[in-house]
């Protein structure tokens, strides 16, 4: 299927994957930086942004495939890919796959354990429950660092800092894309991350990790950084799950480093 997409910048092709709720605006912060430097493909992964759902049932390994289809068809089998969230992890199966060339995936999923997987999925679906419910009154609410910190803790470890239309267009996104709800169920009820053994993978891999990751905890890097042990690990300090929000230019160095 064709995922709708936006292309921005010149230099060699950098492809964007959102992570769950999000769109290709989930890159606002850091685009601008990182276009100065390369051509960036963000995508609408399906079912989120102007792309439709896949029909049928919602597999983890479905949502990639889709990818990777897009990618062959537009000629970026060897791009470099940035993933963020459920991007992330995207990003580190298509690299075990070998698709792609270097790849940089912030604060991915899939690296769980039993009780991390149940917090998880209890946190994000009364997270989406709850945005739903106040759905007419997000502008408002997103509109003051009040309501911010109070709707975004889970996700920043600056929420009352994050620019509100950033902040709106994520939040909105996770309450009202068609593919949220099969996406999270994927994430929880779906097989974990496999691994790349040593020498497998088709380019360098940067995994970055935010300390203060209240989504997918700061305890799951090491076991992405065992899973993928060519891969070098970089920690964002006073940082939340979305390192393009809290520290938007750090995160635009390590990317640019990393797909270098």
């Amino acid at each position: 299927m064709d995922l709708h997409h936006v292309r921005r910048g010149s230099g060699p092709p950098l492809v964007l994957l959102h992570g769950l709720g999000g769109s290709w605006r989930s890159f606002d912060r850091i685009a601008d930086g990182l276009a100065a430097r390369r051509e960036i493909v963000a995508i609408d992964l399906p079912g989120f942004g102007h792309t439709p759902p896949l029909p049928g049932e919602l597999t983890f390994a479905g949502l990639t495939d889709a990818v990777e289809a897009f990618l062959a068809a537009q000629d970026l089998s060897r791009a470099d890919i940035l993933g963020s969230s459920m991007g992330g992890r995207l990003a580190l199966e298509l690299a075990r796959r070998g698709v792609g060339r270097h790849t940089v995936a912030l604060d991915p999923g899939g690296f769980w354990n039993d009780r991390e997987l149940a917090v998880f999925s209890a946190s994000l679906r009364a997270s989406v429950a709850l945005v739903r419910a106040l759905r007419p009154a997000l502008p408002t609410l997103l509109g003051n660092p009040a309501g911010r910190t109070a709707l975004l803790a889970q996700f920043s470890a600056r929420p009352w800092a994050v620019r509100p239309d950033v902040a709106l267009n994520e939040v909105r996104g996770l309450a009202t894309a068609p593919s949220t709800d099969a996406a999270l169920r994927a994430l929880v009820d779906g097989p974990r991350q496999a691994g790349a053994p040593a020498g497998t993978l088709p380019g360098r891999v940067v995994i970055g990790w935010g300390r203060r990751d209240l989504v997918t905890v700061p305890a799951q890097a090491q076991r992405a950084a065992a899973l993928f042990p060519d891969a070098t690990l970089h920690w964002f300090n006073r940082c939340g799950h979305f390192p393009q929000w809290d520290v938007p230019d750090e995160a635009t160095r390590v990317i640019l480093a990393g797909v270098a």
